[in-house]
């Protein structure tokens, strides 16, 4: 149920939610209501499995919590650096999942090498859909802070029209390329992009943010490639 959740996580506050849902979500509250449905839905549909009769107060307080977390952030706009903003609006709703998950018994904290190992041996394939999840949307994400702060200094503006599919395509090809060992075929899904993008880039502000975006995502796709190699 753990890795479930947080897959759950993953697929309602990223994968579901596309530009304009959240560009609405950043400016009312109808925004944030249609996200948050999303979200109880997407979270019932990953508790069924493991839970009859159906988890009700779990999904409900995962839920509620969500709303009040991205609800609040419209009312109180606290005066802290984008990306610290976007880390502790994540902890909050991982803290939130995490609680839900212990108080109803799901989760003890403090068996935490045994349900490692329970994890590792007997929930390989909801890890392998939690790393490919993790490198769609949130990667996506996590790239654009890291370029744009390290190049820039300032947050990422989002819906500027990057081709951001093509980025999660290339991804989870590498991604997969890396876990099969496959090391050779990863230039041949990295340099299409760089070569049909680079006119567009060339000579401007932009290059360099380009670039970093570029080797992160590579870098990142590489990275839990070879973390799911190494799974049971």
């Amino acid at each position: 149920m753990t890795i479930a959740m947080l897959l759950a996580h993953l697929v309602g506050d990223y994968i579901l939610q596309w530009d304009a849902l959240a560009l609405a979500k950043s400016r009312g509250f109808k925004g944030v209501l249609s996200h948050c449905i999303i979200v109880a839905l997407v979270t019932m549909t990953f508790a069924l499995p493991f839970s009859e009769p159906i988890w009700w107060q779990g999904i409900l307080a995962i839920s509620l919590a969500h709303f009040i977390i991205d609800a609040g952030q419209l009312w109180l706009k606290p005066p802290i650096p984008p990306l610290a903003r976007f880390m502790l609006d994540q902890a909050l709703h991982v803290l939130v999942i995490v609680v839900a998950l212990v108080w109803d018994g799901y989760l003890n904290l403090f068996s935490w090498v045994g349900w490692v190992s329970a994890v590792f041996h007997d929930k390989t394939m909801l890890l392998y859909l939690l790393g490919y999840a993790f490198i769609t949307m949130p990667a996506w994400v996590l790239i654009k802070f890291l370029a744009y702060g390290l190049v820039a200094g300032t947050a990422p503006n989002f819906p500027e029209g990057t081709n951001k599919y093509v980025g999660i395509i290339e991804r989870l090809l590498i991604t997969t390329f890396a876990t099969l060992g496959q090391f050779f075929l990863i230039p041949l899904v990295a340099l299409p992009r760089l070569v049909l993008d680079w006119p567009k880039f060339a000579g401007e502000e932009r290059t360099a943010v380009y670039i970093v975006e570029l080797l992160a995502s590579i870098a990142l796709a590489v990275a839990i490639g070879l973390a799911l190699s190494q799974m049971p």
